[in-house]
């Protein structure tokens, strides 16, 4: 019943409460954005949604315009792209406020496996084997509480598994809070 209805309506719920509240700092970020590196406020990228449906997630930009349209991972010297503000939005993660807009249609929940990348193919095929590729991707789950990007793709693999096989809403609250505990720390943040 909770992974099937509640959670969908806890996420709907919570996500246009969380927009409303956060709606002049999201105004804030954006301009900072904007005066940090004029071009587009928002990032969107290509992921692996609930069975494997393609969506795009938003985010704030963090990287210059002029960046190469590679995976910051594959960039030489990828700080050199990253502006300003977007330094101090990927340190305490409010690059991922505007997810919320992916949660509030459905695209996303607010804890699940994080979204793969398009071309994650090895990730997804591990996910096939423990279901968790059946999943709503979340804004948060149980492998970033294990060490976000620190972590290699089988071990992140096995944390989402994990996380399929125990949902429930006191497991979704333990993910939820604990992201906030790692989030200040920054803990896990490889990019």
């Amino acid at each position: 019943m909770y992974k099937v209805f509640i959670k969908r309506i806890l996420d709907f719920i919570i996500s246009i409460c969380a927009i409303l509240i956060l709606f002049i700092p999201m105004i804030v970020i954006a301009i900072s954005v904007f005066i940090s590196d004029p071009g587009p406020i928002f990032y969107t990228q290509k992921r692996f949604g609930k069975n494997k449906k393609y969506f795009y997630i938003i985010k704030y930009r963090t990287m210059k315009v002029n960046t190469p349209d590679l995976p910051t991972d594959k960039l030489k010297n990828p700080e050199q792209y990253v502006t300003g503000c977007g330094k101090i939005l990927r340190r305490f993660s409010l690059d991922e406020l505007p997810q919320l807009f992916n949660i509030l249609v459905g695209q996303m929940s607010f804890v699940g496996p994080r979204p793969a990348l398009w071309n994650q193919t090895e990730l997804m095929k591990m996910r096939d084997k423990n279901g968790s590729s059946l999943l709503r991707p979340g804004l948060t789950g149980w492998a970033q509480i294990n060490g976000r990007d620190d972590i290699p793709e089988k071990l992140k693999a096995k944390f989402d598994g994990e996380y399929a096989q125990r949902i429930s809403f006191l497991f979704d609250c333990k993910c939820f809070f604990g992201t906030f505990k790692k989030a200040l720390k920054h803990d896990g943040v490889a990019e």
